[in-house]
């Protein structure tokens, strides 16, 4: 459902039917994280800028320079913007392009791990520091080693391991990689070709760094099948995110260019992971990106759409929906419009 896909009078008409509304509105902000701390919600989004650079595929108009923690004392209570927590200028080894993040706390402390482009174009992930869930983040002088490409999401099993999940292809970069190595000739695969997975590493005890060398997830079909690039309405293309119901792992994902937010259950943080469905169907704008967060027994679905830039692509505003399950732990497909 991108911008440049619908007339102004179906904006206007899916922007009226919005199964709900932005939850702040005087700043853009997108790829929500969202996550309960001491009683309270606490959402890590980007924050969209206008960098007055045209679309392209390489994702060069998503110029984020911040992160604002956006919180909430209850689901339906008002979100509150705590300020910036970290800018692009206060971590030494990012040049650019602060993108998808991801909070989780340990030992009294709280993580933020980000994205960020280096000094040479590569994009790697960073960590950040703070007493506060708010912050201010303190960034570490270096990425983590090893780290690359997107959309890192950072997932604390019932056991205290903890699992950071990323990887996006086009302007995440995940297609230049194999077996972790970057090199500026690889592309994609072809159509008849396993899709590229997204990747997965166990953190060090500290969380500050890998605890091994990252993997890459498959996802399959009903048959056992790995899904083709060319099954781009259920291929992985970025926006990782995981959590457990009911002893199983839900690897939920973006689509990417068919705008679907998809999941695959696995018995494992590693998986394989069994494609099973859709959660969100196509938003307003071209990118859908989410978390999944349980709160007061209740499951919700973070989203962004491009409603309040009426169908600007790169200025997006977060959102909120409740999940539901069947019996069987599938999910209720969401129509983000009635």
């Amino acid at each position: 459902m991108a911008d440049n896909q619908i007339t102004q009078n179906k904006l206007d008409d899916l922007i009226e039917k919005a199964i709900s509304k932005p939850l702040v509105s005087h700043i853009y902000t997108a790829d929500p994280s969202a996550h309960v701390f001491n009683g309270k919600i606490y959402i890590y989004p980007s924050h969209d800028i206008d960098a007055g650079i045209p679309f392209n595929d390489n994702g060069d108009h998503f110029g984020m320079e911040d992160y604002h923690v956006i919180s909430m004392e209850t689901i339906t209570s008002e979100a509150v913007d705590n300020g910036v927590a970290l800018h692009v200028k206060d971590v030494p080894w990012a040049e650019k392009q602060m993108w998808a993040p991801d909070a989780t706390f340990k030992n009294g402390k709280y993580y933020l791990v980000f994205p960020a482009r280096n000094k040479e174009g590569i994009f790697q992930i960073g960590i950040a520091i703070s007493d506060s869930p708010i912050g201010p983040f303190k960034a570490e002088p270096l990425p983590i080693n090893g780290s690359y490409s997107i959309d890192p999401a950072i997932f604390e099993d019932e056991d205290g391991s903890y699992y950071t999940y990323f990887g996006g292809i086009w302007g995440g970069q995940l297609q230049k990689f194999r077996n972790n190595k970057y090199n500026e000739i690889n592309e994609l695969p072809k159509p008849n070709e396993p899709a590229l997975g997204p990747i997965v590493a166990k953190m060090t005890d500290d969380l500050l760094q890998f605890a091994e060398e990252p993997k890459e997830i498959k996802i399959i079909d009903e048959n056992g099948e790995l899904l083709l690039e060319g099954d781009n309405e259920r291929r992985f293309f970025e926006a990782s995110w995981m959590h457990k119901y009911n002893g199983n792992y839900y690897f939920s994902y973006s689509t990417g260019d068919t705008h679907f937010i998809c999941y695959a259950i696995g018995d494992n943080p590693y998986g394989p992971f069994t494609y099973t469905g859709r959660i969100l169907n196509p938003v307003i704008g071209w990118t859908s990106h989410h978390s999944i967060c349980e709160v007061e027994g209740k499951w919700y679905l973070f989203y962004h759409d491009s409603s309040l830039s009426n169908g600007v692509t790169h200025l997006r505003s977060i959102k909120v929906a409740e999940i539901t399950y069947n019996t069987d732990g599938t999910i209720n497909t969401i129509n983000p419009y009635t």
